[in-house]
């Protein structure tokens, strides 16, 4: 999308969202695994604006922390005394000329080619979006005049009666004319049952001076809901899921079913990849030509290589995955898990920042972490890398071809030497060297006229 140089846009989210039933100011809540004013901020960036300026106040400092970037300018508002108000706070850092388009903190699934006609509009004209709804009740109405034209915007609790009966409404999305933006702003008054600064009352103010207003109305009525109840953000998160599904069918994605994924960050997949129900990807997941998601995984940061199957309940986080591996069912891969090509990790098994070279299997049981295996390694079952020393970390170095016995602890920092076998039940505290079998036990002895307990009464 080309360059606005003349575009400012302005984003409100200064309410506390009181009907959101929380402390946390309504920006905030996540739609998707982000903050609302994440995405809009996304919306905005696509636009390739002059600058972007967000309008904060209740617990301000909570939204600069949440979405705070070299690209963001913040202005407090406080108090809070409507969206009139608000743009007044972003008059000082507006850039001269050109055009202003204000958007809403809240209305998380706006899209930059939605906002482009009124962007591209003529300078000197006063664009706005609408939408045309069944159900308008809590939306400003647009009141246009015989000749259709936009004559005013009356909010719900100023409506009269034949008013309410008007079923376009105000999105709260406008694009104004900069120079002429600031001298409205100030002629504006409070004279309502709320005592607050309306932005809509420029658009009579635009008509006085006899600047066109023009009314777009948006079909996709999604794009301009906003988020004032818990119920609202719920069905939005669907809505959300509901098309980003879409897309991946699009593109070629085998969905078991579309209506139980959960993308909470940017997912991209390469061709026949296959996702089972109740999976959630998180952060930046990458998925490699003919990877399989068995149900119920949950990936946040992971990149996958093709071919690779990651069974039921497997949960992998910062992990990376080679070519053709097998993952699961119930593996537990955490930050720093890098595993070669054709690898095997299997149920209950445990992976922490450790490389894991191409062949290697280790199958049940088993806690690997700070080590470094080699290629084609059996680790048995029971096997753990004691990492931990109470105070520091240490690495385990396992070298190719070894053979780790069930039950085996290896006690870092430690070596296991190239084609080394251990016996099982070992502790192993020293190096083992390569090509020798390494056993630690204790003598098995048997007790005479040993009684089992049995329990008192």
């Amino acid at each position: 999308m080309k360059s606005n140089a003349n575009l400012n846009v302005v984003i409100l989210a200064a309410g506390r969202g009181t009907r959101m039933q929380s402390d946390l100011p309504k920006v905030l809540h996540t739609l998707a695994g982000r903050p609302l004013l994440a995405h809009v901020l996304d919306a905005a960036r696509a636009l390739s604006p002059a600058k972007i300026i967000v309008v904060n106040g209740h617990k301000a400092e909570l939204v600069h922390a949440a979405v705070a970037a070299p690209d963001v300018i913040f202005v407090n508002q406080s108090p809070q005394l409507g969206t009139g108000h608000a743009i007044q706070q972003a008059v000082p850092e507006l850039a001269p000329g050109g055009k202003t388009l204000v958007l809403l903190g809240d209305v998380p699934l706006i899209q930059a080619q939605t906002l482009m006609p009124l962007v591209e509009g003529a300078a000197n004209c006063v664009s706005m979006l609408t939408a045309i709804l069944e159900d308008p009740h809590n939306y400003g109405r647009v009141v246009r005049d015989a000749r259709k034209k936009v004559k005013c915007i009356v909010e719900q609790k100023d409506a009269t009666r034949a008013q309410l009966n008007i079923h376009e409404i105000n999105t709260g999305i406008f694009c104004y004319p900069t120079a002429r933006l600031a001298g409205w702003l100030k002629q504006l008054k409070n004279n309502n049952k709320a005592a607050e600064y309306y932005i809509t009352d420029l658009v009579p103010m635009a008509i006085k001076a006899r600047v066109p207003v023009e009314g777009t109305a948006c079909s996709d009525t999604a794009q301009v809901e906003g988020i004032n109840t818990r119920r609202q953000l719920a069905r939005m998160e669907r809505e959300y899921q509901r098309r980003l599904a879409a897309n991946l069918l699009n593109t070629g994605v085998t969905l078991a079913d579309p209506a139980r994924i959960d993308v909470r960050g940017e997912l991209r997949c390469g061709q026949d990849v296959v996702i089972d129900v109740g999976c959630v990807f998180e952060g930046r997941v990458t998925l490699g030509d003919g990877v399989r998601i068995a149900p119920y995984c949950v990936l946040r940061d992971v990149d996958i290589a093709s071919g690779t199957l990651v069974e039921a309940f497997s949960h992998l986080v910062q992990a990376s995955i080679g070519a053709n591996c097998r993952v699961g069912p119930f593996s537990r891969l955490r930050p720093g898990a890098q595993l070669s090509a054709d690898v095997h990790i299997g149920n209950f098994v445990e992976v922490k920042a450790s490389d894991i070279g191409a062949g290697s299997k280790a199958s049940h049981l088993t806690y690997i972490g700070d080590s470094s295996v080699g290629r084609n390694v059996n680790i048995g079952a029971g096997t753990i890398t004691c990492n931990y020393d109470g105070v520091n970390k240490h690495r385990t170095i396992i070298e190719d071809d070894v053979f780790i016995g069930s039950d085996t602890q290896l006690v870092a920092p430690v070596t296991v030497r190239r084609g080394a076998t251990i016996g099982a039940g070992a502790t192993i505290t020293k190096e083992a060297p390569a090509d020798q079998l390494t056993l630690s036990r204790a003598k098995q002895m048997s007790v005479p006229g040993w009684q089992r307990p049995v329990k008192k009464t």
